[in-house]
């Protein structure tokens, strides 16, 4: 590829905003890392008299409690050690937002970042419920994560030209996100309502909900096969989405993932889960040989299939047998 032509596709970031993301990028993967150590050790431990015995109990976030045994030299171990770790992971923990703090700063001083805040904050609020694992990001949002992943910005902004954000809900796991959703004890919309209060379901389009500026979440699924359970609703609140069925959509699910961090215009930091950049170029440009499909969507469609194979090429060619 030309000089010309690569700088009229992409846009280089600068070097010292190139570092920037990697040391970032390197806390963050650290914090991702400490706070799933910090929640193994939720909850607390204390000794308990019962009548002329003591006994440890384990407390949980939800203040259940269990009973480890009365007090002898392995309880008091499991008590010291428990007290010791979670001392530690919180003091780690601590130590690391705080630096994820300082690097949110930098990212934004020296632009490090252009995904939108709102992305940023759905995808951390959506790991925060812990529900991150049930749901990649389809669709031109998955742009951001690719050419984070490159240190390159897409020179085309009608690229990324969008206002909505498509979530692909993984309905092989259909069981296993039922119990976690329930156990947050909320809808799927309301913990998106907890980034942006506005948001609604649409009354004639269930899988879709919309802020007060136009915002629009879509909640998609795969094809509905002989043991999906069909419609899906997310849990059983009352006001919630309803996943709907989109046209090879399995082929997305089944396929190879792509996970990075991207940075949002304010410096904040989350981890994308999407497709493989080349699964996602070989899906695009199916969806723009769809004659039933808008003609604009289907020209947008081949622009970031040719785009995103570019950038593979140019940038990524490790990627390319995946």
């Amino acid at each position: 590829m030309s000089n010309t032509l690569k700088n009229n596709l992409f846009q280089d970031i600068s070097d010292e905003a190139r570092r920037q993301y990697l040391d970032a990028r390197a806390t963050f993967e650290a914090w991702e890392d400490a706070r799933k150590k910090a929640a193994d050790v939720r909850g607390g431990m204390f000794w308990k008299h019962q009548g002329r015995a003591e006994y440890l109990i384990r407390t949980s976030t939800r203040n259940a409690q269990k009973s480890l045994g009365p007090r002898s030299e392995e309880t008091v171990r499991i008590y010291e050690s428990f007290t010791a770790r979670k001392k530690q992971a919180e003091q780690r923990l601590s130590d690391l937002t705080a630096r994820l703090t300082h690097h949110q700063k930098l990212n934004r001083v020296l632009q490090v970042g252009r995904a939108p805040r709102l992305l940023v904050e759905i995808l951390n609020q959506i790991e925060k419920s812990g529900l991150s694992e049930y749901f990649i990001v389809v669709g031109t949002h998955a742009l951001y994560a690719y050419e984070a992943a490159a240190g390159v910005r897409f020179g085309d902004s009608d690229a990324l030209a969008t206002n909505d954000i498509d979530l692909l809900r993984d309905t092989r796991k259909r069981l296993s996100f039922f119990e976690k959703i329930g156990h947050t004890g909320s809808s799927m919309l309301n913990i998106i309502k907890k980034v942006d209060p506005t948001f609604e379901i649409r009354f004639d389009q269930k899988y879709t909900a919309v802020n007060s500026k136009g915002f629009e979440i879509d909640i998609i699924r795969r094809e509905a096969n002989h043991d999906d359970p069909h419609p899906l609703r997310l849990s059983d609140e009352e006001d919630e989405f309803y996943a709907v069925q989109a046209r090879n959509a399995g082929l997305l699910l089944d396929g190879p993932r792509f996970s990075t961090m991207i940075v949002a215009t304010s410096g904040h930091m989350a981890r994308i889960n999407t497709v493989s950049p080349v699964l996602f170029t070989r899906f695009k440009k199916w969806m723009s040989e769809q004659p039933d499909r808008e003609p604009l969507r289907r020209r947008r469609d081949a622009l970031q299939s040719d785009r995103v194979l570019e950038l593979v090429t140019e940038y990524l060619p490790h990627l390319v047998e995946t």
